[in-house]
């Protein structure tokens, strides 16, 4: 009886700590042209960085900003399971949260309006690998903004 006990307070105790770290919001946005830096696990993808296995490319502009801006949200929208957090004239912030587990990634678009591309940035809050999902939910979207 006593280790079942122990056993519901060690999970319940488990899934709290979890519960909070995953509604903890980190620090992002754009600071002199530059997204947040990558953490240091797998489990994030960029535009801007230098690590390879996390480098992804920017998004292309199409014919202006606000197009660009459009076609971004539309891929986004489309893609599902997102709210939008902050919204500034060169800057969208999303969460997204995962299927099964609920987990909450921030995903980060700048709009680079001098080099015309939008860098990106998609991050998991809690655990070490996402078995690749921020690369997979990227991939989704350029592919969507691409082709519409």
């Amino acid at each position: 009886m006593w280790i079942a006990i122990v056993v519901v307070v060690m999970v319940s105790g488990v899934f709290i700590s979890t519960l909070i770290a995953n509604n903890k919001v980190p620090k992002l946005g754009v600071v002199d042209g530059k997204l947040t830096d990558m953490p240091e696990t797998p489990n994030a993808v960029s535009s801007q960085t230098t690590d390879k296995d996390k480098k992804v490319a920017p998004f292309p502009y199409k014919e202006n900003l606000q197009s660009t801006k459009d076609g971004i949200k539309l891929a986004v929208k489309a893609y599902g399971d997102v709210k939008l957090i902050e919204e500034k004239a060169d800057y969208l912030r999303y969460v997204f949260t995962t299927g099964l587990m609920r987990y909450n990634d921030d995903v980060e678009f700048y709009f680079d309006e001098q080099n015309k591309v939008v860098h990106f940035r998609s991050a998991s809050r809690l655990g070490y690998s996402d078995m690749g999902l921020n690369r997979e939910r990227y991939n989704a979207l350029y592919d969507y903004y691409m082709n519409h």
